[in-house]
């Protein structure tokens, strides 16, 4: 059997990384978007809509089904931010954006710095049709950087047994994270979606 070619609808090559390797077996062949493709602008207030927005591009720029995650963190001491800007709240490297995070929590109790990295991946076929999945994962939020794994705020964001996402190794990671718990749930409409087109 062939693979299923389909585009994910991401120039971060960490992403594509990530979903290679969560896909790994399931009969896809996973391109990234070209370099030099068109930005498209993030113009959503949920990360369903923007999630949607990049899938409907990425599939009439390609002509193929088309995966697009939008994802953030969401911290509950600051309503929700940084939320849908999670990439771009702060300008400039992930670290930058993780500096200013920190920042903004320095004085928030341990008890209160509750947050969760939501995903949500929306599915575009050629023929127009459309499908979302959402995944979420509780953690909270460290005092300081740790571990080198990982992108994003993986350093600060830490899970149920203690570690920060970044302290992990992939494998484990793609056990647990948002983006696999919302990618298990397409993967289960997947092949369906496929064949109805």
């Amino acid at each position: 059997m062939s693979q299923k070619r389909l585009v994910l609808a991401t120039k971060n090559q960490g992403k594509v990384r990530e979903f290679r390797s969560l896909l790994a077996g399931a009969g896809f062949e996973i391109v990234g978007l070209d370099p030099d493709a068109p930005e498209v602008s993030e113009t959503g207030d949920t990360f369903e809509e923007n999630a949607l927005i990049k899938a409907r591009a990425a599939s009439a720029l390609t002509g193929l089904p088309a995966l697009a995650e939008d994802s953030g963190i969401v911290v509950d001491a600051l309503g929700g931010e940084p939320g849908v800007h999670s990439a771009r709240w702060v300008p400039g490297s992930d670290e930058d954006r993780v500096r200013a995070l920190l920042a903004r929590m320095a004085e928030v109790p341990a008890e209160r710095r509750t947050a969760r990295y939501v995903s949500v991946i929306a599915v575009v076929l050629p023929s127009g049709r459309e499908e979302l999945f959402r995944g979420e994962l509780e953690g909270r939020l460290a005092e300081a950087p740790r571990g080198t794994g990982g992108f994003g705020y993986d350093p600060i964001f830490v899970v149920a047994d203690g570690r920060t996402v970044a302290e992990m190794a992939l494998e484990e990671k793609n056990g647990i994270s948002h983006r696999s718990r919302a990618l298990a749930r397409c993967l289960e409409r997947l092949p369906a979606l496929l064949e109805e087109g």
